[in-house]
């Protein structure tokens, strides 16, 4: 596949967070940009108002006569009209992961997996790159406050993406640089087992790292390291690099760097959590190798605004705080809940969350129920399927089953909407991967009506 002559791409599941970077990537080259999704998004409408066409219905003759390339999400059914119309075209009909696998084949790559952590890691990587003046092409799993857009483009230094677990797709890509945040067991409707995704999951993802390349690691997780590579281990209070001291002040986290040659004291960032401390430390060990002063982390760090639905502040004023976060596998809620706990000590924490997927909900049913018994009272919506169908005997009840000493109540969106408006929760966080963010401005009316 020649990027250079590619004048017309399609996008089956164009509106994906994923997609969605990668349709902008090919429409700032000049190409012709066209595709499909099951739904009208902000999204969608933000792809067509930069030049892109996209349609809603499911209909093979929409698609293009001339096309250079189509590119696929995995979480595409195949037996999708577009999809079974497009195998059949003569033209290359390859995975976004793939996609992605040529780009670090000609760009130098810096790639960022994990469980956990991915789209903040790799999105404050991309604005420390920016603002200190090395050039970089960022395709991001998520929307920084800083650019509105997943798709950052100043140059070809370095090529920054996310490395998704699922489906495998990190295993396409061959990075220079690589971090790997957590190896928590998930998707286990791909890998099977817990042990299945460190084996043919992490350790094979680090055997893509190109030979004498860098790989950052989480102090503490158990992967196998090919020889050949410099493997640089970071941490809270742990590791070759670590955040040490670290505090709140005044509603930030606040902490200091150490690392083997240099020491940056009194770190402010608006990010919440232990667990943003730790990724907050990955992205700077990596932006000090690649070249960045302690002082331009610094102000990196600082002006750093976060993400769309990464903890995401949608209202902070007296008696009413509403935060929004995309967290849908347990250590995720843990994460969130124990952030909010610190910032608001003693204030009584309302958490209304969405599952996602019937598989992660039948795996993990009981974790979720532990992580949700940290919040005050659990409100459970319906799960959202995504690309699966049910699974017997697997709902929103099974999670409240194991929620120990509080108490929770399994609700419709229209009948939570009723119950947020009896109780005006003092602390409210919206958690899950789902659409549950589509409900997040109806109940800030409910909650501020005077705004």
């Amino acid at each position: 596949m020649n990027l250079e002559t590619l004048k017309s791409v399609y996008f089956l599941g164009i509106g994906g967070i994923g997609m969605s970077a990668l349709a902008r990537f090919f429409r700032q080259r000049g190409a012709d940009v066209i595709g499909y999704d099951r739904t009208e998004t902000s999204l969608t409408r933000a792809l067509v108002s930069e030049g892109m066409h996209v349609h809603y219905a499911d209909d093979p003759s929409r698609i293009p006569s001339e096309v250079d390339l189509a590119v696929y999400t995995p979480a595409v059914p195949r037996e999708m009209a577009e999809f079974q119309a497009l195998q059949k075209r003569n033209i290359p009909f390859i995975k976004r992961a793939e996609v992605l696998g040529v780009l670090s084949e000609h760009l130098p790559t810096l790639a960022v997996a994990g469980t956990h952590g991915k789209t903040t890691t790799s999105s404050l990587l991309a604005h420390l790159l920016t603002e200190g003046n090395i050039s970089c092409t960022c395709l991001l799993g998520g929307i920084p406050s800083n650019y509105g857009s997943n798709f950052l483009k100043t140059g070809d230094d370095w090529l920054v993406v996310e490395a998704d677990e699922f489906d495998r797709s990190f295993l396409h890509l061959r990075p220079q640089i690589a971090v790997v945040l957590s190896a928590d067991a998930d998707h286990l409707d791909i890998y099977g087992d817990a042990e299945s995704v460190i084996r043919s999951g992490y350790d094979a993802f680090i055997r893509c790292i190109r030979p004498g390349g860098t790989l950052y690691m989480k102090a503490g997780l158990k992967l196998s390291v090919p020889a050949g590579l410099e493997v640089i281990e970071y941490g809270v209070e742990e590791g070759d690099c670590r955040a040490v001291n670290v505090r709140v002040e005044h509603g930030k986290f606040v902490f200091d760097y150490i690392g083997p040659d240099v020491e940056i004291r009194n770190i402010a960032w608006s990010l919440p959590g232990t667990h943003n401390v730790e990724n907050a430390t990955a992205a700077i060990s990596v932006a000090l190798r690649i070249g960045l002063t302690p002082d331009e982390i610094r102000r990196g760090l600082s002006g750093f605004l976060g993400i769309h639905r990464r903890f995401e502040y949608v209202c902070e004023a007296p008696g009413c705080v509403i935060i929004d976060d995309y967290a849908h596998h347990p250590a995720e809620l843990e994460a969130a809940i124990g952030a909010a706990r610190m910032l608001y000590p003693g204030k009584k924490i309302t958490g209304i969350f969405q599952p996602h997927l019937y598989s992660r909900t039948r795996d993990f049913a009981p974790e979720f129920g532990k992580a949700l018994s940290e919040l005050d009272m659990v409100y459970l919506l319906p799960i959202y399927p995504a690309r699966e169908a049910p699974i017997k005997g697997v709902s929103s009840e099974l999670i409240g089953g194991y929620i120990q000493g509080k108490p929770w109540k399994v609700v419709t969106k229209e009948f939570l909407l009723t119950e947020i408006a009896a109780h005006s929760p003092e602390v409210l966080l919206t958690l899950g991967a789902g659409d549950i963010d589509r409900l997040v401005e109806p109940i800030y009316q409910i909650l501020m009506p005077n705004e």
